[in-house]
């Protein structure tokens, strides 16, 4: 049995809204994190990389909910005996 990871973040998405017109209809999203999935173990040091633009600062920045997610989990296990908890889930006190 592998040890249980400290994060594990699975589907996560973070799109924007395209609004246009005098009443700012919805006409579209950008999809600037769509269906990104990975695992962090404990004592790993992981890395983001790609393109400029290919939305590394906006997966940071949802992971640390200054942004709210549009869909997926971030599950967060800081204590090995303990079941992790969704970071999506919690509220700003709990953060």
């Amino acid at each position: 049995m592998s040890p249980q990871p400290l994060i594990e973040v699975q589907g996560l998405k973070k799109h924007f809204p395209v609004k246009k017109g005098v009443f700012r209809r919805h006409v579209g999203d950008v999809k600037a994190v769509d269906d990104v999935s990975f695992t962090v173990g404990r004592k790993e040091t992981v890395s983001l990389v790609g393109e400029s633009g290919c939305g590394k600062t906006t997966a940071g920045r949802t992971l640390l909910r200054l942004l709210a997610p549009t869909a997926g989990r971030a599950l967060y296990a800081p204590d090995p005996g303990r079941p992790p908890v969704d970071l999506f889930t919690l509220s700003p006190s709990e953060m």
